[in-house]
């Protein structure tokens, strides 16, 4: 499966899971997730 995908469904997880969440916080996840997806694109060697 494809990382961009896998990162895209925990972004939007993320935000239909915390709605009330700020700008800023949206952000930082995305950043954090984008960071576990690179881990995982190492661990998988994709």
């Amino acid at each position: 499966m494809n990382i961009f995908v896998i990162w895209l469904i925990m972004v939007i997880t993320w935000n239909f899971g915390y709605p009330q969440a700020s700008p800023l916080e949206d952000v930082i996840v995305a950043v954090i997730l984008s960071l576990f997806s690179n881990v995982l694109r190492k661990y998988l060697k994709i």
